[in-house]
C-alpha cells in the first residue's frame, strides 16, 4: 500500500469521526488505568456496567488500596480473570502511592512496572490520557492493519512499529481509535461489512464480501460516526 493511499484512508475516518474516543468511561488517568487493566479479555461494555459502581467508592488509589482484594472482587466478578486483576489493581495502586505520589505516571517504563500493565496498556494511557500520538495494536487493530495491508506484520509489536512509521503524521493520536473502531464494528473477526466499508475501494483485502449483514445502530467507522 503506497503513502497517497494510507493517507486518503485515515483522511475519510477523520472527516466520518473527527474526535474519536475510547467506549470506555472514566474521569481521570487512574480511572481509565483501571478500566484499561479490567478490559483485557472482556468487553468495553461488560468494564462499564462495573466500574460504575466501582468508581463511586475506589475512584483513586488511595481509597483501591483501603477496598482491598477481598473487598473489589464483588465488583468485578461479573469481568474475565477477576481474582487477577483484582490483585494487579490493588498493587498497582499501592505502588502509584509509594512510587508516584498516587499519580499515574506519564511514562512507559513507569507503566510497565505496574502490575497487569503491559506495552499495549501503557499505549492506551500514553495516548488517551496523555496526548502521546502512541498506538496500542489489540486484535482489532492487529486485524485491520493486516487485512486492509495499511501496516501488515507478524505480531503486534512490528504492526506497532509499522503503523508508527506510515500513518501520516497528522493522524498518529487517533489513528488507535480509528482503526479499533473499525475492527469493532465494520471490519469484524468473522466476517467483515464490505458493502457498509466507508475505505472498502482502498482496501487491498482479496476477500471482500459483497452483500451487506443485518445491522443495527453501529455505522461505519463505529456507533456515532454517521451522525458526524
Amino acid at each position: 500500500m503506497n503513502p497517497a493511499k494510507r493517507a486518503l484512508i485515515f483522511a475519510r475516518f477523520a472527516q466520518a469521526n473527527p474526535k474519536p474516543a475510547t467506549e470506555l468511561v472514566y474521569r481521570s488517568p487512574f480511572e481509565l488505568l483501571v478500566a484499561v487493566i479490567l478490559s483485557a479479555q472482556a468487553t468495553d461494555k461488560s468494564v462499564n456496567l462495573a466500574t460504575r459502581a466501582l468508581f463511586q467508592v475506589a475512584d483513586s488509589p488511595q481509597k483501591m488500596v483501603a477496598l482491598g482484594g477481598d473487598g473489589l472482587i464483588p465488583y468485578i466478578r461479573t469481568i474475565g480473570l477477576y481474582r487477577t486483576k483484582a490483585k494487579h489493581l490493588v498493587e498497582a495502586s499501592r505502588l502509584l502511592i509509594e512510587r508516584h505520589g498516587g499519580e499515574v505516571p506519564a511514562s512507559r517504563a513507569a507503566l510497565e512496572a505496574l502490575p497487569g500493565v503491559g506495552r499495549k496498556t501503557a499505549n492506551v494511557i500514553l495516548n488517551t490520557a496523555f496526548g502521546e500520538p502512541t498506538i496500542a495494536v489489540d486484535t482489532h487493530i492487529f486485524r485491520v492493519a493486516n487485512r486492509t495491508g495499511i501496516a501488515p506484520g507478524e505480531n503486534p509489536l512490528e504492526v506497532e512499529h509499522r503503523l508508527l512509521k506510515f500513518v501520516p503524521e497528522g493522524y498518529r493520536q487517533d489513528a488507535h481509535h480509528w482503526l479499533i473502531l473499525h475492527g469493532r464494528y465494520v471490519c469484524q473477526a468473522r466476517r467483515p461489512d464490505c458493502p457498509r466499508c466507508l475505505i472498502n475501494d482502498l482496501c487491498e483485502y482479496k476477500g471482500k464480501t459483497k452483500d451487506a449483514r443485518p445491522r443495527n445502530s453501529a455505522s461505519r467507522s463505529g456507533p456515532d460516526a454517521t451522525s458526524r
